[in-house]
């Protein structure tokens, strides 16, 4: 590890190495992780009947989508490492930035490396004796400590990487989906009428639904971060965006279609979840309709894998918020270091202790919901921040606009604030989380600016 962190022949500046393939892949790989396994069965206990489940993620889809297109212009405008920092600073100023560097150096990409590899261990339980490897925290640390390892890599070993996984996911995942229409015994399309019906389930319970979905969608964001790595980025940035999109809503549709013509309602609602932790997932679930005992070795694995292209996308390209504010002289100078494989590998370091904290002190479902809700306060700024940079700057190069201006990323804007005053309302613990963390933002803000300053 210390070999790999080592400075004493750093490179100079980040290696454009990403190119279209691997910026798809870790769109798609940083946004299908665990959420696609997981989180039918907790939508299913808020909406009540799979028809609203089905709404809902396609509800979130949409939204995710609209987030998308409106990142891609803001990618293809500012193609620099960071994202959503160099995003705010622009629009908003230097303490916007901040805010979000804090945010998501502390909750952000920490609680989501956390939760994909607490994810991973619950996966692997159902293959391997993860109990006496010391459980599923246990087995969390050594993932985390591993990934975190291979992301101070070359960021080109990296890429080939996530794209590797990536595909093998999305075979393993299309796998299932085609075997759940044709060989479960219970497969009815009466399935999907079951339970309550086509009955609302309320708009607090319909946004928390909704809510849950948005983490199985999370991470389209990813790629900004790593925007300094991209190859011809002003092409490149806006392209992956949009096809990662829209191939991940593509899949979830025809999987959790799968999931309700496979299996009654009853099934589904009962699956893995914290209602019932010692439930098999719902792929699971399905799976065992048509594999039997072979089920658990085999959806181990594919969630496995699922699980660990995720964690392995957010840890490359999280690291690079911190990295952006240390380079602007907003975290200590260390994080802005590069190694000789031009890979900010002390941010990496930095951002795998604190995931390894967060995967021992939280459980998937309050990890996920923190992430989402902090993350999804940024997304509403950076919608409207695309407004304001068009009058405000009129003069910046735009090689990509976002169809459907201004249309399209004000009602994101506007879903997304009734989405979080919604969230605050129904999930209050988890929000003031969130927000707790980024208040604590502004004292260390001010010591910064201080030490900053020039002395008399």
């Amino acid at each position: 590890m210390l070999a790999l962190v080592s400075t004493a022949a750093s490179a100079t500046k980040l290696s454009r190495s990403l190119g279209l393939g691997a910026s798809i892949g870790i769109v798609v790989g940083t946004i299908i992780g665990t959420g696609v396994f997981l989180k039918t069965a907790v939508m299913a206990q808020q909406a009540g009947s799979a028809q609203w489940v089905l709404i809902a993620w396609g509800v979130a889809g949409l939204l995710s989508l609209a987030g998308a297109l409106t990142y891609a212009e803001l990618g293809a405008m500012f193609p620099e490492a960071g994202g959503e920092y160099v995003y705010l600073r622009e629009a908003y100023g230097r303490f916007a930035g901040y805010l979000f560097g804090w945010t998501r150096f502390w909750i952000g990409s920490p609680g989501s490396i956390a939760a994909y590899a607490v994810g991973s261990a619950t996966f692997l339980s159902g293959a391997l004796p993860v109990a006496q490897l010391g459980g599923i925290k246990v087995v969390a640390l050594v993932l985390i400590a591993v990934f975190t390892l291979i992301g101070c890599l070359k960021v080109h070993t990296g890429g080939a990487l996530q794209v590797v996984l990536t595909a093998l996911k999305v075979v393993l995942i299309l796998a299932l989906a085609v075997a759940a229409f044709v060989l479960p015994p219970t497969a009815s399309w009466g399935n999907l009428g079951s339970a309550t019906g086509a009955v609302f389930p309320g708009a607090s319970a319909f946004g928390l639904t909704i809510l849950s979905a948005l983490w199985a969608y999370d991470g389209w964001n990813n790629l900004p971060m790593a925007a300094g790595e991209v190859r011809d980025p002003q092409r490149n940035m806006p392209r992956a965006l949009v096809y990662g999109a829209l191939s991940v809503l593509a899949i979830y549709a025809v999987i959790n279609v799968a999931y309700f013509y496979a299996l009654p309602f009853s099934e589904v609602v009962t699956a893995n979840s914290s209602k019932f932790p010692e439930a098999p997932t719902i792929a699971t679930k399905v799976a065992a309709t048509f594999l039997g005992p072979l089920t658990g070795g085999a959806l181990a694995f594919a969630m496995t894998v699922s699980a660990l292209s995720a964690m392995h996308g957010s840890i490359l390209t999280g690291a690079r918020v911190p990295f952006a504010l240390a380079r602007d002289e907003l975290a200590p100078r260390a994080l802005a270091e590069l190694s000789a494989r031009a890979v900010p590998a002390k941010a990496v370091a930095v951002q795998g202790v604190c995931a390894a904290a967060m995967a021992m002190t939280g459980s998937f479902d309050q990890l996920t919901n923190a992430v989402v809700f902090s993350s999804w306060v940024f997304y509403t700024l950076n919608a409207v921040g695309v407004v304001l940079l068009r009058r405000r700057r009129p003069e910046l190069a735009r090689p990509y606009k976002v169809p459907g201006f201004p249309a399209v990323p004000l009602l994101f804007a506007a879903l997304s604030g009734l989405l979080l005053f919604n969230t605050v309302l129904s999930s209050t613990r988890d929000s003031l989380y969130g927000l707790g963390f980024m208040a604590l933002s502004v004292p260390f803000y001010v010591a910064m600016m201080r030490a900053r300053a020039p002395r008399a």
